[in-house]
């Protein structure tokens, strides 16, 4: 893996390579008829070329509309290579970080998945184009029942928003296949370890000042953590996350 940058812009993680934006990069104003192949520019420079290659994972960031899910004032700044802001002092990830968080935890057609942090909705949004159902929680009522609004809108009828305390998932729906935490807690909630089936796959910025992104792996019961990259995330908030 290339040596990485990170840093926080919002609510979400900004990865750049250290030897700069990705190639392909666009900065100049995009019309609406230009942003599918914007898009498909943003696949090939920025996920593609730094080592995604599941075609599905491929397919599914050149088919959901990423200016969707920002105000329309951003639009022509939509598939730069940076996040954009959403309000509450959050963010829309980078692409390639959301990539790579999806392709880590390698989704397949009969997936069960939970999101910790819907945000703008957009990480959901991919992973419904992969995966049977998404189950998303999100802690600021504002972000989650907008992001709801637009998922719906769109036509993604197997996404599910809860507003409440992403650290506690949401156990009426278990086991998800696999997990994407988009906030990072001190440590990996067991809450969401119980939560993972067996087989499953979850990942997660871990860490306060330090963080580092990690894959953990259920199998027979037993857990297995590897180590993805160092990241920058916003802490998980939340009432267990307060008492700690």
């Amino acid at each position: 893996m290339n040596r990485l940058s990170h840093f926080i812009l919002g609510g979400q993680v900004l990865i750049l390579l250290l030897f700069g934006a990705a190639p392909g990069c666009r900065t100049e104003s995009v019309k609406s008829t230009d942003f599918a192949a914007v898009r498909r520019d943003m696949v090939q420079h920025q996920i593609a070329d730094r080592g995604i290659s599941d075609q599905r994972v491929l397919d599914a960031f050149a088919r959901v509309e990423r200016h969707r899910f920002v105000d329309s004032s951003l639009w022509p700044e939509a598939y730069n290579d940076y996040p954009l802001p959403i309000g509450e002092g959050q963010t829309i990830s980078q692409p390639y970080i959301v990539a790579l968080m999806t392709d880590l935890i390698r989704p397949k057609k009969s997936d069960k998945v939970l999101e910790i942090g819907t945000g703008s909705g957009y990480q959901a949004a991919i992973l419904a184009e992969l995966v049977k159902e998404v189950y998303t929680i999100e802690i600021v009522e504002s972000l989650g029942r907008k992001a709801e609004y637009l998922l719906k809108s769109l036509g993604y009828a197997n996404v599910f928003v809860r507003i409440g305390d992403g650290y506690k998932g949401w156990p009426e729906k278990t086991p998800f296949d696999a997990i994407v935490i988009t906030c990072a807690p001190a440590e990996i909630p067991q809450p969401l370890i119980d939560q993972l089936a067996d087989g499953g796959r979850m990942v997660v910025p871990v860490g306060t000042y330090y963080q580092e992104l990690i894959l953990v792996e259920k199998t027979g019961g037993r857990i297995q953590k590897s180590k993805i990259a160092p990241v920058r995330f916003v802490p998980m908030t939340g009432e267990t996350q307060k008492r700690k």
